[in-house]
């Protein structure tokens, strides 16, 4: 029996061939149009030449016969990888922008952005899967444990382009953060130098009998709220990208680790009341909000997270803001 379906806010715009292999990926073309041409895929019940552009609530005819052709429940890359289509379709729903350039996710805290060994699904390889006939690459990577938006590039004009964003630091990133602990002065710049989570006031220090090459570390914060002595809610802007580099200038520099943060805030106890309802496997860290500029229009581009799940209710019942110019923004 032929299925019906509805095309999604995040699908709207793409051409109904492009659709297709997306969702099937071993269809050739040839059957494609040779369905179009027999009646078989129809969008809104019109029959369908294959380069019409879906709107968001279109309705799209799929015959029963290229069922064989989507995406396997299970698929397993060289790396190890392995994902479901379940998996897949979830990650759709974390897209908040999609062109012929690039496409946006609202990562969720947990999933691992870039493939390896023993990692099972990934943003890169699932990302690949999603749009078969597009080149998916990294330009800038978040913690597995990290929520928030990342940018991922469609095509090598993209990905050179954005690249350079990041690496000349055009691209503006800010974050928001839960830190355990009471965070004075409420204003500041850390600048030090970083190496597999220590931190040192100089290269020399760093150098000192390790051998290793320095890493210059600098983050703007600004505490946006407080609850007594006992949380902070922090905004952050990372001038540079060192691994963990939130995470190790929260604990070791403000002597407040973020909330959840079992590698780096282990030994801080959470205070009486507070205890219960912050005891969380996920880290408190949301990077909200990414400014650059598109590599395809040259034109500016700022794009947010919203607040996840675990999150929300902690703020809420805390009474702590998102910063003004973000509200009512998705």
């Amino acid at each position: 029996m032929a299925q019906l379906i509805e095309i999604s806010k995040t699908e709207d715009g793409v051409r109904l061939l492009r659709w297709f292999l997306r969702r099937f990926p071993a269809m050739p073309q040839r059957e494609f149009y040779k369905l179009c041409r027999g009646g078989q895929i129809r969008v809104n019940s019109s029959r369908a030449r294959g380069q019409e552009i879906l709107r968001a609530g279109d309705v799209v005819r799929v015959p029963p016969t290229v069922v064989g052709y989507a995406v396997p429940a299970a698929r397993k890359t060289e790396t190890g990888n392995q994902f479901s289509l379940a998996d897949l379709e979830q990650l759709r729903t974390c897209i908040i922008h999609d062109d012929a350039d690039i496409v946006v996710f609202n990562k969720p805290a947990g999933l691992a952005v870039q493939g390896g060994t023993g990692i099972r699904k990934s943003v890169d390889k699932m990302a690949a899967a999603l749009f078969p006939y597009d080149k998916i690459s990294l330009v800038h990577r978040l913690d597995r444990e990290t929520s928030g938006v990342l940018v991922v590039a469609k095509n090598q004009r993209a990905a050179q382009i954005l690249a350079q964003e990041f690496q000349s630091k055009t691209a503006h990133k800010e974050y928001l953060a839960l830190l355990n602990g009471c965070v004075n002065p409420p204003h500041g710049v850390i600048d030090n130098y970083m190496i597999k989570g220590q931190v040192f006031d100089s290269p020399a220090r760093l150098n000192g009998g390790t051998g290793q090459r320095p890493q210059r570390a600098i983050t703007q914060y600004d505490v946006l709220s407080q609850a007594g002595s006992h949380l902070s809610w922090v905004r952050f802007s990372p001038q540079t990208g060192r691994t963990h580099q939130l995470r190790v200038h929260s604990a070791l520099c403000l002597n407040a680790p973020i909330v959840g943060d079992m590698l780096y805030g282990a030994d801080r106890q959470l205070d009486g009341a507070l205890r219960s309802m912050l005891v969380t496997n996920n880290l408190f860290l949301l990077a909200y909000r990414l400014t650059f500029q598109h590599p395809g229009t040259g034109k500016t581009m700022t794009l947010r997270a919203t607040v996840p799940d675990f999150m929300q209710p902690v703020l809420r019942f805390l009474e702590f803001q998102l910063p003004q110019d973000s509200r009512g923004v998705k």
